[in-house]
């Protein structure tokens, strides 16, 4: 057997996320965020023994989420426990007969060669496991780390906003922020320098949620990103230099956010937008959409006219 699946034997998966046998996929999904949130090691960096803990309760999802390796877990389970319950009734009846007494041993001994081939079937599961990846762990350690990310992201806004009470770092919310790439391109370049609409989308889904990338249709070498949030623009503009042999120019073209003056009332700010977040319902976001969509709409055809305006000028 190998040590990944004895270590497994030893440990009480259940227990571990705190649920019952009888828990869905949902939950022990839900299980687990719970747990792995408290004992992340980038929120436990002084403790030790929460690295461990995050190990073991990731073996209990990778092995509780997968059907085959559950089934395998589950029935070792049940099998011990029977062994336990046949212990105890052997304690009682010690005092029976010799062939009685043979006879629950051949009977162990056969159960013990099942309890063997179970075994062998969870440390199969195991090793496929181990060699196919478990898909269902890294989604949940994705969100696990996205969630700590979140709570690191507000923790430094609250501390910023403390010590700086009379200044507020804003931007529009019904702008959505956009970027204007830019990189060297012949005219006559098919290519359009290796930089296509699906190549920028791979560059910068990394920074976070792309909502639209416009090229240019007549001005080569140009291009619009629209991203879902500010902080994806942010760490676009810091961190992205495009295709090593052809880098990008990446600028500002709506969105930024900026550091207005200190406000007479520091508080006044932040009570508004969570008045204003309370009031939000469907109408307003709705309405917040379609100008958004209309933004989209004049942006390119303002870029279509400047292609038009240097195509004049060319020619």
């Amino acid at each position: 057997m190998s040590g990944k699946a004895k270590d497994i034997l030893k440990m009480d998966l259940y227990g571990l996320l705190g649920i019952d046998i009888s828990a869905t996929t949902k939950e022990i999904k839900k299980a687990y965020r719970q747990k792995a949130l408290t004992c992340h090691p980038d929120k436990n960096p002084d403790n030790p023994k929460a690295a461990d803990l995050f190990h073991q309760l990731s073996q209990a999802l990778e092995v509780l989420t997968d059907a085959p390796a559950k089934a395998a877990y589950d029935k070792i389970c049940a099998a011990k426990k029977q062994a336990e319950e046949r212990n105890n009734k052997l304690d009682d009846k010690r005092k029976k007969i010799k062939l009685d007494l043979e006879a629950r041993e051949r009977k162990a001994e056969a159960q013990t060669y099942e309890s063997v081939q179970i075994t062998r079937t969870l440390e199969e599961e195991i090793a496929r496991l181990r060699e196919e990846g478990s898909r269902q762990l890294e989604e949940e350690q994705r969100l696990v780390r996205e969630q700590i990310q979140r709570e690191k992201e507000a923790q430094q806004t609250g501390e910023y906003t403390q010590r700086n009470p009379g200044v507020q770092r804003c931007s529009m919310s019904s702008v959505t922020p956009k970027l204007k790439l830019k990189w060297k391109c012949k005219k006559d370049d098919e290519t359009n320098g290796g930089y296509s609409q699906d190549i920028i989308m791979r560059l910068l889904q990394k920074y976070g949620d792309v909502l639209n990338v416009i090229l240019s249709s007549k001005k080569t070498g140009s291009a619009v990103v629209e991203f879902a949030t500010v902080r994806a623009a942010e760490l676009a503009v810091k961190n992205e230099s495009g295709l090593s042999g052809n880098p990008l120019k990446i600028s500002w073209l709506e969105g930024q956010p900026e550091v207005i003056a200190p406000v007479s009332q520091p508080g006044h700010f932040m009570s508004t937008q969570a008045a204003l977040t309370n009031e939000r319902d469907y109408e307003s976001v709705v309405m917040m959409r379609m100008r958004q969509a209309a933004e989209r709409q004049k942006l390119i055809e303002k870029m279509q006219r400047e292609d038009e305006d240097d195509e004049g000028v060319r020619s």
